[in-house]
């Protein structure tokens, strides 16, 4: 099996693994030539011999190379994080839309118009931060998903196929067939029955997470929050089903999702959105290192790295946005000085606010040091 080697720092990626360093799970993986898996770096197998190793971005890259996904470590609970999260405003943009299902049915080129840029681009870029075609990272998205929830619910193995965005029953089953060597149904070690319409879900966040400040900002712009739990109705126009999606938090690092909906198709969209409105995605040791080389925001971020940003169920970006909620700036007057902030713009607007520092204030700071 032969992969592309990436700007990963390889020897780096091997240090980590030999320490199953916490901190680097998610953001790479791992690819054994000799058994044909993939693993997160916090596997608890036996190491393999180093030159026995290599190490991409992303499961997609690790799929699309022909491994398979660990049975043990299971890629799937891994943080929704790689090494080329805040690199690039597009494929972080592109691949929200994937999560929610836009090469399910549609096609790259499709993909790309709506990014506002060529398809040749777009999977170039998908090759450079991704190691990966965006056909390649979509197909991983739905098996990751499906093993989800073949691991976590009772669903029958055609709701699994239908919920994880595979077209037919057929496709599902010739996947996994191909890629594990027996049906997905093998993977379950329980008996299989019916699902009751309602889909239970965990999902990974990487630590630290304020979670009474998220609930208390979500509370606070109407969201319907009660002891904890967070509960949205869904709508046929926005979410393609009617019935009830809620969210509570749980004990290691996860976000307990319980999905009631009348059409699971729908259910890749409501998770995407799920992820989007609890910022499932952020990389805090990533942000408390880029938004501290501003000598304000630095004691801010380090007194209170689990600030997340809430994000919004309705993506509301035009075609063609070339900043990703992470970047986008509210207040005009901090342009100048939160150059230096990108790609986390809207984190270091978040912390002023919080801080209750004020723009007008920072700027005439700034007017100060320059006059003197």
């Amino acid at each position: 099996m032969e992969i592309a080697r990436d700007s990963l720092d390889q020897e780096a990626c091997y240090r980590a693994v030999l320490t199953r360093d916490p901190r680097f799970d998610g953001r790479f993986f791992t690819c054994v030539k000799t058994t044909g898996i993939y693993c997160r770096p916090v596997c608890p197998a036996r190491t393999p011999k180093r030159e026995n190793m290599n190490f991409v971005a992303s499961a997609a890259a690790a799929e699309e190379a022909g491994f398979r996904a660990c049975l043990r470590c299971r890629p799937e609970t891994a943080p929704d994080m790689g090494a080329w999260r805040g690199t690039s405003n597009t494929v972080s943009r592109a691949l929200g839309l994937i999560e929610a299902g836009a090469l399910d049915e549609g096609d790259v080129d499709a993909l790309a118009a709506r990014l506002g840029v060529g398809e040749r681009h777009l999977r170039r870029l998908f090759r450079q931060h991704l190691g990966a075609a965006p056909v390649s990272v979509a197909q991983t998205r739905r098996v990751l998903l499906a093993k989800a929830l073949i691991h976590q619910t009772d669903l029958a193995m055609a709701e699994v196929a239908l919920a994880s965005g595979f077209g037919s029953v057929r496709r599902f089953n010739e996947t996994f067939q191909s890629l594990y060597g027996r049906p997905p149904s093998m993977l379950r070690r329980r008996a299989e029955k019916a699902g009751d319409g309602g889909v239970r879900l965990s999902l990974p966040y990487r630590p630290p997470y304020e979670i009474d400040a998220m609930l208390a900002d979500l509370a606070a712009r109407g969201e319907t929050v009660e002891d904890g739990i967070w509960r949205r109705a869904l709508t046929p126009d926005v979410d393609g089903a009617t019935g009830e999606v809620s969210a509570r938090f749980e004990s290691g690092n996860r976000l307990a999702v319980t999905v009631a909906a009348s059409d699971l198709k729908a259910l890749p969209g409501i998770l995407a959105r799920v992820r989007r409105v609890f910022d499932l995605s952020a990389d805090p040791e990533a942000i408390q290192r880029d938004l501290s080389v501003d000598s304000l925001l630095a004691p801010l971020v380090r007194a209170r790295p689990g600030l997340r940003l809430p994000g919004d169920w309705i993506d509301t970006s035009p075609n063609g946005a070339t900043d990703m909620a992470s970047d986008r700036l509210d207040d005009e007057r901090l342009k100048a000085r939160a150059e230096q902030w990108r790609p986390w713009r809207a984190y270091g607007e978040l912390h002023l606010r919080e801080a209750g520092i004020d723009s007008v204030r920072i700027m005439e700071s700034d007017d100060e040091k320059d006059a003197a």
